[in-house]
């Protein structure tokens, strides 16, 4: 039995010094970021652009990969089963750790304890725009409408518990009518359908119709924030139109799976703080409606804590309910 516990005794010194050797080493390999919606959203640009900068630093390519579906839960389950190592992190946003808790019971990972929280990367706000086809002035045109024609406007969104989808849930609660939302798996075919005149409107984050609004081929209405956007400085929030309650503003965050060393977590910490806060990459952030933030572990832990709360409290509140996909 003393032969047995020095062994393990040994074992035990031995895997703690090789914890601190292996943060020192990291990163020797490729790094995978894992992105739970589609190509050429909102998400999948920030991501983007964020590892692009973070790769340098770290000295080791980031690869982006996407994985969409379910909210982000596919992508996030994806994670959360992988090895704590740091060579697999996800790129998440409001939806898979914050929102679908209140929307699902049957989700395969918990989005607390399977989760190492590494750093808050940027926010962005959600705005309703019309289309040609709908041919309303202003929010409270296309209101009118909904109230003569419950049902009648229909608006993409990019996706069943998506930011944009509770967005308009606000809205209906909020305004007393009734929309016809259409969801799409991501942002590609939504945006074709609605500048094509598929559908009336559309519920997005901002960077999503930003290359539209900038030639003229979309009507911002009004913006789900509690201040006017910067990049659209002339367009109201709901706030001022009467509804206080229609916020619905997304984050967006690294994590890597629970139990990756602390050293680890705190040199991916140091790269993409540095990537976000490097002024090239703010500008071309801010130049599609993106806000950078940053910080530290601890800020999305507390981040994570309030909007999980938060929207708990619509979603019962509303009476959201989703199916599984």
């Amino acid at each position: 039995m003393r032969a047995s516990s020095s062994i393990a005794l040994a074992m035990a010194s031995l895997a703690a010094w090789q914890l601190p050797a292996a943060a020192q080493d990291y990163p020797s390999r490729p790094i995978r970021m894992i992105v739970a919606f589609a190509p050429g959203g909102a998400t999948d640009f920030v991501a983007r652009l964020t590892a692009d900068k973070a790769k340098g630093l770290l000295g080791q390519n980031i690869v982006v990969e996407n994985k969409p579906g379910a909210n982000g839960a596919i992508g996030a389950d994806y994670v959360a089963k992988s090895e704590p190592d740091g060579y697999t992190l996800f790129f998440s946003t409001a939806g898979a750790i914050t929102i679908n808790p209140s929307l699902r019971s049957d989700l395969p990972y918990d989005p607390v304890k399977d989760f190492a929280p590494v750093a808050p990367i940027a926010r962005n706000t959600v705005l309703l725009a019309a289309g040609p086809a709908l041919k309303v002035g202003t929010a409270q045109d296309m209101l009118a409408l909904a109230r003569a024609k419950p049902g009648a406007v229909t608006v993409a969104i990019t996706g069943v518990g998506a930011i944009s989808h509770l967005a308009v849930e606000l809205l209906q609660h909020a305004a007393g009518i009734k929309l016809q939302y259409v969801p799409y798996r991501g942002a590609g075919q939504a945006i074709s359908d609605f500048i094509g005149g598929q559908v009336n409107a559309m519920s997005a984050e901002v960077p999503v119709l930003m290359p539209q609004l900038k030639i003229g081929k979309a009507k911002v209405l009004a913006v789900a924030a509690q201040s006017r956007s910067d990049v659209l400085p002339d367009v109201p929030t709901f706030a001022e139109l009467g509804f206080a309650d229609v916020v619905a503003d997304n984050w967006s965050g690294v994590l890597a799976p629970a139990r990756t060393p602390g050293a680890v977590v705190a040199k991916l910490n140091a790269a993409f703080n540095t990537a976000v806060r490097n002024p090239e990459t703010r500008a071309k952030l801010a130049d599609n409606g993106v806000s950078t933030t940053g910080g530290s572990p601890d800020d999305l832990i507390a981040l994570i804590a309030a909007e999980t709360a938060r929207w708990r409290k619509v979603v019962r509140e509303i009476g959201i309910k989703v199916q599984a996909e």
